[in-house]
């Protein structure tokens, strides 16, 4: 029996896709990456995307994202179709509706903790707005860091830079790529939990590719994608019940 998914309604919905297809290659090398894929991401919600290597998992992310051009289908954010929209207009909306946080925390060594939150509003000419920025950078812990480098904070201050980063321009949502790939487990368990307070106390939405079970614990909803479609999704998870879940899509593979 297909998978039926499970979706947000649409006025809920901050980013949703529709037919969603990604090719890469033609003829004999041609890849589908991402196969019709019907997803929505409801506004102010934690949502995890899992599957195996190869899924299709970061794809998906990618194209919903705006960082990776559709093959056919539909992907929106808000009311926006990423489809319609050219180079220049889609920099735009990345840059003032899209936060990202990737497993590389991205950086740079000249600049405080401050400077480096800022800097995407400082590109765009824009005026941080102060009581959101310190609410921010309240919510991730870095009050007594803001005036240091990146070379004077560990691994997991860094990435709560980047995630500050992420949210000090209040976009409509943030992407995290394996945002805990380079930490140890409890700074990225730190990483964690200011990803999930974010969405409680400031309202913002999370979508994280992960191939953990405790860090997809964190979220409301997982979405577990199988050779570039969706097979199924767990609302509430823990990390026993993420991990149950991935070993019987790895026995159905293995009997295949």
């Amino acid at each position: 029996m297909p998978y039926a998914a499970v979706h947000a309604p649409a006025a809920t919905a901050a980013a949703r896709a529709a037919g969603l297809t990604k090719v890469y290659g033609s003829g004999e090398t041609r890849v589908v990456a991402l196969d019709a894929v019907d997803v929505e991401f409801g506004r102010g919600r934690f949502t995890a995307i899992m599957g195996p290597s190869g899924s299709g998992k970061s794809t998906l992310m990618h194209c919903m994202a705006g960082l990776d051009a559709i093959t056919s289908g539909s992907a929106k954010i808000g009311e926006v179709e990423l489809t319609s929209l050219g180079d220049r207009e889609l920099t735009r909306l990345r840059r003032d509706k899209v936060g990202f946080v990737f497993q590389a925390f991205n950086l740079l060594p000249t600049l405080t903790a401050y400077e480096n939150i800022t800097l995407p509003m400082a590109i765009a000419g824009r005026t941080p707005e102060k009581a959101w920025v310190d609410r921010v950078v309240t919510t991730v812990g870095l009050a007594d860091r803001l005036g240091h480098r990146p070379a004077q904070l560990s691994g997991g201050q860094q990435q709560r830079v980047a995630v500050a980063r992420a949210l000090a321009s209040r976009p409509e949502i943030i992407f995290a790529d394996e945002p805990t790939g380079n930490l140890d487990s409890r700074a990225g368990g730190e990483i964690l939990g200011f990803l999930r307070e974010s969405v409680r106390s400031l309202e913002q939405t999370v979508v994280m590719v992960t191939h953990d079970p405790v860090a997809a614990s964190y979220a409301d909803r997982v979405v577990f994608l199988g050779d570039g479609r969706i097979v199924d999704e767990l609302h509430e998870p823990s990390a026993d019940a993420v991990l149950d879940r991935m070993r019987q899509f790895e026995g159905r593979v293995r009997t295949s």
